[in-house]
């Protein structure tokens, strides 16, 4: 098996947005998409490894947020099969709903940033459940329930290798920082902690993150990110507790992890860079909204 990093250049920008294509005794899996707005970039890292792009029959997508399922149904509507949690499901046949709302989020800027998200034809859509494997070539890609950033989220697991999704976070350049991914409505501490957990229970040799790439010291990075969910959390608990509203949550949220990636270490530039990609205020509003909901 070999593993090829795509990287999508997202708003022109390296190292923020990775798919993966997997070689496979002959066959080729594509693990995440990326958004609408980077399938010609996307198309032709494919086509300048030497691959026909007709020879991708399989697209493993982790949840339906637009940085990671925004193309696929472009895909499905080539002739692939597109492989997902059972909650994503609907939004990939039927993604008239998902767009509406990211319009009412985005405004003027959807175009630019996302792009067109195709409906995806039914017959060409899998749910997999938990454990589930999907024979591609010589190797099984194992697809593993692993809420919290959401509640439709997978991992796939491929002969002792992670593909996380947003499970294991965003750390770009392989710096320091670890941002968590606490985008609104279904952020969940508990269930995050425990797909983390299940992720070091496991032992795997790489992960490979959708933001951004491949991680060798996995026990490391795993038990840290553990903590930074933890800290995220009881940070917005003990500011909304104080009566904080979401303007001040937002403004205290962005001031720490700030805070935290100068002590990693990341200049002003690397910090505007993870604020395009996983921005705070985005972030605080999901981890509010769980403690609003579970005080």
């Amino acid at each position: 098996m070999v593993v090829h990093t795509l990287d999508l250049h997202f708003q022109d920008t390296p190292g923020l947005i990775a798919a993966y294509l997997i070689e496979c005794g002959g066959e080729l899996a594509l693990i995440e998409t990326g958004p609408g707005s980077t399938l010609p970039t996307l198309r032709r890292a494919i086509a300048a490894l030497g691959f026909d792009e007709k020879a991708v029959r399989h697209v493993f997508i982790t949840h339906i947020h637009l940085d990671h399922a925004g193309a696929a149904g472009w895909w499905a509507q080539q002739g692939a099969q597109v492989y997902c949690h059972a909650n994503a499901e609907r939004h990939l046949i039927h993604p008239e709903k998902l767009m509406a709302s990211a319009r009412l989020v985005y405004g003027s800027a959807m175009e630019r940033l996302w792009g067109d998200m195709l409906p995806a034809p039914s017959e060409r859509v899998t749910v997999l459940a938990d454990g589930e494997s999907v024979r591609v070539g010589q190797v099984d890609i194992v697809a593993w329930d692993t809420p919290g950033h959401a509640r439709h989220h997978h991992a796939y697991i491929v002969e002792g290798q992670c593909f996380t999704g947003d499970v294991a976070g965003m750390r770009l350049d392989q710096s320091a920082y670890l941002s968590v991914t606490a985008a609104p409505p279904q952020f969940d501490p508990v269930a995050y902690v425990a797909s983390v957990d299940r992720l070091i229970a496991a032992g795997f040799q790489r992960l490979y993150l959708t933001h951004f790439g491949e991680i060798q010291d996995v026990l490391d990075h795993l038990g840290r990110y553990r903590q930074r969910i933890i800290e995220v959390h009881e940070s917005v608990r003990g500011w909304v507790t104080a009566g904080c509203d979401l303007e001040e949550i937002k403004a205290r949220y962005a001031e720490q992890e700030s805070r935290f990636a100068r002590q990693a270490g990341l200049s002003e530039s690397a910090w505007q860079t993870h604020e395009q990609t996983n921005s705070t205020a985005m972030c605080a509003e999901g981890v509010r909204l769980y403690v609003e909901k579970n005080p």
